[in-house]
């Protein structure tokens, strides 16, 4: 069948891979992208996975921390330029802010208002790309957290606290604040291994076997093999088995075992968001 080059460029583009060898991956996979990204994994000419794709559109990110809930928001426009607007930027500010106010959707239709009067003012198509927000009881502290001066990376994160006094705590504070920085950083594709879905971890299991084999292996040394790229990798995409961002000899998990110690209550990260400018999502 034929292979169009769009498609490879885009296998390309998520990957990482030579544009010969997406080719061939999509000839041989009849087409099927998911399948074709897979054969490149499993030959090894694939990119680590992330959780976010190639950047594909400009705009500016938006978070906002109310009473009870956090949220983030990615407004979409044309060009860098626009995004980096005083006005874009103010209008951005206002939406999600209402948005969380009164619990509106994106397609609201004031909220299409507010978008077309802007696109009015500064000649430039725009509008609401996502909205996410997610609850924050009493017993919780959250944080945002906006990259650049650009907004093209916005973080909030949410943590969970045993004590209610333990809100105010200016080090649990700042050990939020830094856990969103590395959230920042390393964009991690889950919080913890148990919310990785179990169709993920066969697929990356299939994947190392596969590579494994390739490289003459008997049985016996797969498994180990594959046990310990399991390992490996779970450590890479999740936030709590991370090397932290400010200390890389600790993982965050035992930085907020640690802090729980100090503060002699029960510290952990309960949840975070994470958008970047144009990102595709994991497919």
């Amino acid at each position: 069948m034929a292979i169009k080059a769009e498609d490879v460029k885009k296998l390309r583009d998520k990957t990482g891979a030579g544009m010969m060898d997406c080719k061939k991956a999509l000839t041989d996979a009849e087409g099927d992208f998911a399948r074709a990204e897979k054969i490149l994994k499993e030959l090894g000419l694939a990119a680590a996975a992330k959780r976010s794709g190639r950047a594909t559109n400009e705009g500016r990110i938006f978070t906002r921390i109310a009473e009870g809930k956090a949220g983030i928001l990615e407004l979409a426009c044309e060009t860098d330029f626009v995004a980096r607007n005083s006005d874009f930027a103010a209008l951005g500010n206002s939406i999600i802010e209402e948005m969380m106010e009164k619990n509106l959707a994106a397609d609201d239709a004031g909220i299409q208002a507010k978008i077309q009067d802007a696109v009015a003012t500064i000649k430039e198509n725009m509008g609401v790309r996502r909205f996410q927000t997610m609850p924050v009881s009493e017993s919780e502290v959250a944080v945002d957290y906006i990259h650049g001066d650009g907004g093209n990376i916005g973080v909030v994160v949410k943590l969970s606290v045993e004590k209610p006094e333990l809100v105010g705590d200016e080090r649990v504070k700042t050990f939020a604040f830094d856990v969103a920085l590395h959230v920042a950083a390393f964009n991690p594709a889950f919080l913890s291994e148990d919310r990785v879905s179990p169709a993920y971890l066969q697929e990356q299991e299939e994947i190392f076997t596969t590579q494994a084999k390739n490289m003459g292996k008997p049985e016996n040394v797969v498994v180990g093999i594959v046990k310990g790229k399991m390992k490996k990798h779970l450590s890479e995409i999740c936030l709590f088995d991370q090397p932290f961002v400010k200390d890389d000899k600790r993982s965050v998990s035992r930085v907020a075992k640690d802090l729980s110690t100090e503060v002699g209550a029960g510290v952990s990260v309960a949840d975070y968001l994470y958008y970047r400018v144009g990102e595709e999502d994991s497919e």
